[in-house]
């Protein structure tokens, strides 16, 4: 325990301590390349401030995670769980790589077609499902119960499958405002750190714990006013990686409670879109929904503290629901 104790903080200090060293010199490489954030003409007026703001600082909570955990536990790398957590990590961030990469090509806010990148996403998410679960238990337990439901093994694939789709979409709609993303996320992981502690599942402990520490970094320079955003190569891993925490700790229900917020997101733009193509009206101000309390008055400083405290509530919930 000693030994993992010391590697935890050392992991920790090269995760925090390499994403603060590098972040100002690749902002500095993305403006001199021009890698830069491209407004929508449909986004709020007081948004479109934020052109020219560098793009894909996703990359460094990406790839400094996943090279410290290689170099500091390489012995523990080729754990299955291990392996699936870093596979969903990498094959979203290159998904949403591309998306990013286009539109710093095209010069405009379209990167990806929706049916490519959702075509990609399902495919990414079936090799991820098929591959690895193949022998895995098919128990999903429901939240603050002792109740498990057996499901057919390919019906808890497509479980899978789907919750991979939904989550990373649900956090890149989320990925809007200054620091609203990335401190979410910071704050919806606690509770699985703490789920993996509890599971003596401490290499998935460690390598949460080490996504944690770059997320601190990159906040550094994504509080308001942003300095860099995560682009979807940041939000897609996020919403993968997510999901296969939530598979390999067998949590996969206590996301729709420690993600809340991020399926609060995703239900009001789904709901939205069903409202303008059936009734045609919109039935939020905004999605979304954190565009709606900008249009209400509310500063977004503000609106991102709310958030902030509404998944602090739901994971003090999962993590209430998961000690007992």
């Amino acid at each position: 325990m000693q030994n993992y104790i010391l590697i935890v903080f050392i992991g920790l200090a090269l995760s925090l301590g390499l994403t603060l060293l590098i972040m100002p010199h690749y902002i500095k490489l993305l403006k001199a390349l021009h890698y830069e954030q491209r407004v929508s003409e449909y986004a709020l007026e007081e948004y479109k401030n934020k052109a020219q703001t560098p793009i894909m600082g996703g990359a460094l909570f990406v790839v400094i995670p996943v090279i410290v955990f290689g170099v500091i536990n390489l012995s523990h790398l080729l754990d299955p769980d291990i392996i699936m957590i870093i596979m969903a990590y990498v094959l979203f961030f290159i998904i949403g790589f591309l998306d990013d990469i286009l539109i710093i090509i095209r010069q405009n806010n379209e990167g990806l077609s929706p049916k490519l990148k959702m075509a990609m996403e399902v495919l990414c998410a079936v090799f991820l499902g098929f591959f690895f679960l193949k022998d895995a238990s098919t128990f999903v337990t429901i939240p603050f119960t002792n109740i498990d439901i057996n499901l057919p093994h390919i019906l808890y694939v497509l479980l899978v499958i789907f919750m991979y789709c939904a989550e990373s979409n649900a956090v890149n709609f989320t990925d809007g405002m200054d620091g609203l993303c990335a401190g979410v996320s910071f704050i919806a992981f606690l509770p699985f750190l703490v789920l993996a502690f509890k599971e003596g599942e401490y290499d998935i402990a460690l390598f949460i714990i080490l996504v944690l520490a770059a997320l601190i970094g990159y906040l550094r320079f994504n509080f308001f006013p942003a300095k860099i955003f995560m682009g979807d190569s940041g939000s897609l891993a996020l919403g993968a990686l997510f999901v296969a925490i939530a598979v390999a700790l067998k949590a996969e229900l206590w996301l729709l409670i420690g993600g809340g917020v991020f399926l609060w997101e995703m239900v009001c733009c789904v709901l939205q879109q069903i409202a303008v193509r059936t009734i045609h009206r919109r039935i939020f101000k905004y999605t979304p929904i954190h565009y709606a309390f900008v249009i209400r008055g509310l500063r977004e400083k503000k609106v991102v503290i709310l958030f902030y405290m509404i998944q602090g509530i739901l994971s003090l919930i999962m993590l209430i629901g998961v000690l007992l």
